[in-house]
């Protein structure tokens, strides 16, 4: 069993790809409001919105736990609605020596919606850790929330 893994998943959502990779890349500070069960808030400590090299911190409720995640913006991709996030401090370097974010939009070939692909690239600190599934499943149910709140704001204009 190897410490290095990847895992992916891939989601179908209504909201366009830009829009949703707006969220992730610029307004990460208002997934709380578009799911607000499980982001509880979204902190800049360095840097601006919407920038590579800014950090910010996380607070989130995953599976029934509080927990907290600071991460680096290491890479925005407008081109191909990508933004990865690398993981500095928090709870999941209790586990993980090294563990990425990296989420991407890309639109639908019939030009409603896009997928979104969640992946989840790390490193973990010993054998006994489990590879981070039920995290993955997590991002998938706000994938669906954040879908749900852009267009029903894109249903109200």
């Amino acid at each position: 069993m190897s410490l290095l893994g990847k895992l992916e998943a891939d989601i179908e959502i209504k909201a366009p790809a830009g829009k949703f990779h707006d969220v992730f890349s610029c307004r990460p500070h208002h997934v709380n409001t578009m799911c607000p069960d499980k982001v509880h808030g979204v902190d800049l400590h360095e840097g601006d919105w919407g920038k590579e090299g800014t950090v910010i911190t996380w607070n989130y409720t995953y599976d029934g736990v509080k927990k907290t995640t600071k991460e680096i913006v290491e890479a925005i991709d407008d081109k191909n609605n990508s933004t990865t996030f690398k993981v500095i401090d928090g709870d999941l370097t209790k586990e993980y020596k090294d563990f990425r974010f990296i989420v991407k939009a890309t639109p639908k070939p019939n030009g409603e919606g896009s997928v979104v692909r969640w992946s989840l690239v790390y490193e973990k600190l010993n054998r006994q850790i489990p590879d981070p599934t039920t995290l993955l499943e997590h991002l998938l149910r706000c994938t669906k929330d954040i879908d749900a709140h852009l267009t029903q704001t894109q249903a109200q204009k």
